[in-house]
């Protein structure tokens, strides 16, 4: 097994987070099973290796989640209210994000292997947005923070949220590239930095 071969040669000095979990609370010596060619500290390895980028394309949306999920929700009094202020401030691009728009359950496409949708279309709208734009979508989104429960409010809540929104969504973009990448295109990474 190439990928077994390739670990068993990295002995690091100290235990991951993973191994400390394996050992200290499920009680699994990382050297079983004994006289193995893979332990279960192996396999630790490999399923660190395996989850990297999905957990963490995952978890940047559902930061996004959690990001919209701070806004008043579509069809409700609220809402309309809100989404209507969005379109106003943002003109054209806040129809990039606009829950008419976006398709009734786009979030329920996450669940469904289309994991860089939101995160394209929260940049989308954010590259299209002039200054002057994006301080009044700043605002109206600060206006619809819940300040008791968030803490801040106002453009500085909506520059927040905007900032956070888009750092989101390019962590997303950007691990989402991964897929596409090959072991050869990662070699010529590595080579050409060896040579630089």
């Amino acid at each position: 097994m190439i990928v077994n071969r390739r670990i068993s040669r990295e002995q690091p000095d100290e235990h991951d987070e993973l191994e400390q979990h394996l050992t200290q609370k499920l009680n699994v010596p990382l050297d079983w099973p004994e006289d193995s060619d893979l332990t279960a500290s192996h396999v630790a390895a490999i399923a660190a290796a395996a989850t990297c980028d999905t957990a963490y394309n995952q978890a940047a949306n559902g930061h996004l989640i959690d990001l919209f999920a701070a806004l008043p929700l579509p069809g409700t009094e609220d809402g309309r209210s809100f989404w209507k202020r969005m379109r106003d401030a943002g003109g054209r691009g806040a129809m990039d994000i606009d829950p008419a728009n976006m398709g009734g359950p786009f979030f329920d496409h996450i669940h469904n292997g289309n994991e860089s949708g939101i995160a394209s279309r929260v940049l989308s709208f954010l590259e299209g947005l002039e200054p002057s734009q994006r301080t009044a979508v700043a605002e109206v989104i600060g206006s619809a923070l819940d300040r008791r429960t968030i803490g801040v409010g106002g453009s500085y809540g909506g520059e927040l949220w905007l900032r956070d929104a888009e750092m989101s969504a390019w962590r997303v973009a950007l691990a989402s590239r991964r897929e596409f990448e090959t072991a050869q295109d990662r070699e010529r990474f590595f080579e050409a930095w060896r040579r630089a």
